[in-house]
């Protein structure tokens, strides 16, 4: 079995575009005691699916929501974990804004959700799996957690990197200054 992230399926064909680096996240209400951690270097991405993702990011809203087969998932994303940080400040978490494609409204909800405020935030690299792979939908991948086990896959899946590798260093670097922060390195 692999591991796999549920994201916004717009979220997760974003990633795989380019179009963003970066995943903000509070946790699921099924983290565990511990709560949310980005506690694997590598994963799938799991798009999920809900009718207000483009009205809650600041793509145009002529954006199509990425298609599916009912009863299947389909993933088309894989990332590492290059390092993470906690963010602890809404104003820092507000000025992430050119790093993603979240409204301020969502980043809103995500920072002041439970009890503790604050989000993680991880740097990926993020690949492209050619070709896509699908397999069936089982109500095990339902729930609000954020990690589910999936099938492995395919012999001969192709990663392709969503962004060369000047473009990712130069991302990753300067966000790292815009944090202000030591950054948390995950190995494999």
């Amino acid at each position: 079995m692999s591991i796999a992230f549920k994201e916004w399926a717009i979220i997760c064909d974003t990633l795989g575009a380019g179009g963003q680096s970066i995943i903000l996240r509070k946790g699921g209400i099924h983290e565990g005691r511990d709560g949310f951690s980005f506690k694997h270097p590598e994963f799938y991405l799991f798009p999920t699916l809900f009718h207000e993702q483009i009205a809650r990011t600041t793509l145009p809203a002529s954006t199509p929501i990425p298609a599916s087969t009912p009863g299947q998932i389909g993933i088309g994303q894989f990332a590492r974990v290059e390092w993470t940080a906690t963010i602890t400040s809404l104003e820092t978490a507000l000025s992430l804004g050119s790093y993603h494609v979240w409204n301020e409204g969502v980043v809103h909800e995500r920072f002041h959700y439970d009890e503790a405020p604050g989000l993680h935030l991880a740097i990926l690299r993020v690949y492209r799996c050619e070709p896509r792979w699908a397999f069936p939908d089982e109500p095990k991948y339902g729930g609000c957690r954020s990690w589910v086990s999936i099938p492995d896959a395919p012999a001969g899946m192709a990663l392709i990197p969503a962004l060369d590798d000047g473009e990712h260093q130069r991302r990753a670097l300067e966000l790292k200054s815009a944090l202000g922060l030591a950054a948390t390195v995950l190995t494999a």
